[in-house]
Formats: C-alpha cells, structure tokens, sequence
C-alpha cells in the first residue's frame, strides 16, 4: 500500500480563520471580525486511498484582522490594529503561542473525512471532532471546514469593554479552506 504526506500552509493560498459575533446592549458599536491565521501549517499522512493522521498547528501571534462587519464606523488601520492587540491579550499569546490539533481517529464521509482529535488552545486540551470536505477538481483537491469553538471551553474570557454591554460572543467560527494540487 502507498504512502504520502501532504503538507499546506498558508503560503499556497490556504486560509486558516476564525470569525467573531459581538452581543449585549451596545453590540451595534462593534465589528463581527474576521481573523486570519497567517502561519499555520498542516499535515496529512495518507496509506493508499484514506488519510491517516491529520496535524495543524498554528501561531497565535501571526493573527491579523482582515474584516470587520458592522459598528458604527468602518473598520480601518487603528481600529484593526486595537482588535488585534484586544484578541492576542485574549489568548495570552505570549504564555500560549500555538495552537495545535493531533487526530486520533478518521473516519469517512459523504462529503470527505470526518477528524476527531485533540485540540490544545491557551493550555487546555479538549477533544473535538471536525467534518472536512473535500472536493476533486481535476488538477487538485479542495478541502473545506467550518467549526465552532467556544472560548470559554478553552479558558479564554471572551474581549469585551462598556462593562459587558457590548462584547464577542463566547463561540466563534474557525473555517479551513486549502487546496493540495495532485502529483
């Protein structure tokens, strides 16, 4: 049987996310922020046709904000760099740089591969389980997921200012988007 390992990172056009929801009484003066991971990589051991381990891991401190939807002014350069500096005193980024994901099963689905593993955020490991989809387009593999991770599983204290009136909300949406062209 044949074995391969794929590795993506963000320096083939892959893009590692994560989006916030703001909430409270003041929530429409913040920005539902969307923030892009910028080193990342990870790896995919394959035996013949099905994947057997999967890795990621991820540098906190490469964060950086690429959107920001709503409030009550756009948000530019300032208020992005504020987001950023808000975000990785959340994580604690100096005492937690990495974030990192190691499967322990891999089973298939309709739609691709179904990941269970353990993730490690802000030093606290949980298990979690994340559907990737996979779409064969030719020359190349497309793989697409979406997961919602709740902060405070993790430790972390969701960012909020006004006394609470306007903060992130406590689940946010991690999504994984690469392509891995074929031999």
């Amino acid at each position: 049987m044949s074995t391969e390992t794929w590795t993506l990172d963000a320096s083939h056009g892959g893009q590692l996310a994560v989006r916030t929801d703001v909430t409270g009484k003041a929530s429409k003066m913040g920005h539902r922020l969307t923030i892009a991971v910028t080193s990342w990589t990870a790896t995919v051991e394959w035996s013949g046709d099905a994947p057997t381990a999967v890795t990621l891991d991820a540098e906190v401190g490469s964060i950086d904000v690429i959107d920001g939807e709503g409030g009550l002014t756009p948000l530019i350069g300032p208020e992005k760099i504020v987001a950023k500096a808000n975000a990785l005193k959340s994580f604690d980024a100096g005492r937690y740089p990495s974030i990192t994901f190691r499967s322990t099963d891999i089973t298939a689905v309709d739609a691709g591969f179904r990941l269970t593993g353990i993730t490690e955020i802000h030093g606290v490991s949980r298990e979690v389980t994340v559907d990737v989809n996979v779409t064969d387009l030719g020359d190349r593999w497309h793989l697409v997921s979406e997961t919602v991770v709740r902060q405070s599983d993790y430790k972390i204290t969701p960012y909020s200012q006004m006394f609470g009136a306007m903060k992130v909300v406590d689940e946010v949406t991690v999504t994984f988007d690469a392509e891995y062209r074929k031999p």
